[in-house]
C-alpha cells in the first residue's frame, strides 16, 4: 500500500518513475550538526540498527548500486551522508525536491563508546532539530523484528513529533506465511505510538519488490501530491 492518489494513480507512477530515473549524486556527509547544509528542501531520512540494510534500500530506490557505500562492518556509517538528485551543487543552483539522508546505524557494539556516544548525539540533534525532515524511515529486519534500541529511536521520534514509518526490510528471508503475522505483529506494537506512520512497508532490496513503494512515499514529498 503506498500514499500516492487514487484519483489518477497513472500520473502518480509516471511522475514516480521520471523522478527516480535521474541519476543522484552524495552531495555531503555531516559529522557534527554545524556542518548541516542549509534547510530547504524536504527530507526524508533512513534510521536502523546497524547492518539492516540501509545503504542496500537506498541503492534500490535510486537504481544505483554503489551510490550509497555497503559494509558488512558494523558502525561504519559514521555521518549523516545526503544524497540529491543531480544537478544541485550548493548555494545559486535548483533546489532539488527532496534529499535523501543516511543516517549511522545504531545498537552496534564493536566502536569505541566515545565513538558511539558522538554518532548517536548526532543523530538525536538531527532529529529534533531539523525543520525540513517530513519523514524518517526506520527499518527493521525482517528475520528479528523490533527490537528494544527501535523502541528506544520510536520514543525519541514520538517525542520529536517526527513523523516515521516502518519499513521491513529483507522481507525474502522468512517464509511468505510469516510475513503478514510479522506486518501484523508490527502494526500492532506501533498503534498508539503518536508519531508513527500506520502503514508498513516491506521490501527486499536482493530480490527489489517493496522498492517502488518507498519510492511512492518520497516522490510524494518531493512532487506535492
Amino acid at each position: 500500500m503506498s500514499q500516492t492518489p487514487a484519483n489518477d494513480p497513472t500520473a502518480a507512477n509516471e511522475g514516480r518513475r521520471l523522478f527516480f530515473a535521474r541519476p543522484w549524486v552524495f552531495i555531503r556527509g555531516v559529522p557534527a550538526m554545524k556542518f548541516l547544509p542549509p534547510e530547504g528542501p524536504p527530507e526524508v531520512a533512513f534510521a536502523g540498527r546497524s547492518n539492516v540494510g540501509k545503504s542496500s534500500l537506498i541503492n534500490g530506490i535510486v537504481g544505483q548500486s554503489g551510490l550509497a557505500r555497503t559494509s558488512n562492518t558494523p558502525g561504519r556509517t559514521q555521518e549523516l551522508n545526503y544524497f540529491v538528485p543531480d544537478g544541485f551543487s550548493g548555494e545559486g543552483a535548483d533546489l532539488p525536491p527532496v534529499a535523501i539522508v543516511d543516517m549511522p546505524g545504531y545498537g552496534y557494539a564493536q566502536a569505541p563508546k566515545e565513538q558511539v556516544d558522538a554518532w548517536t548525539k548526532l543523530v538525536f540533534d538531527y532529529l529534533r532539530g531539523r525543520a525540513t525532515l517530513k519523514r524518517v524511515f526506520v527499518l527493521i529486519d525482517s528475520r528479528h523484528g523490533i527490537k528494544k534500541n527501535d523502541l528506544e529511536v520510536m520514543s525519541l521520534l514520538d517525542k520529536a513529533a517526527v513523523s516515521y514509518q516502518i519499513v521491513l526490510t529483507k522481507a525474502d528471508k522468512i517464509s511468505a506465511l510469516a510475513m503478514p503475522k510479522l506486518e501484523a505483529a508490527t502494526r500492532e506494537l506501533i498503534r498508539k505510538r503518536p508519531a508513527a506512520y500506520p502503514t508498513i512497508l516491506s521490501t527486499s532490496s536482493e530480490k527489489g519488490f517493496g522498492i517502488e513503494d518507498v519510492q511512492a512515499v518520497i516522490a510524494e514529498f518531493a512532487l506535492g501530491r
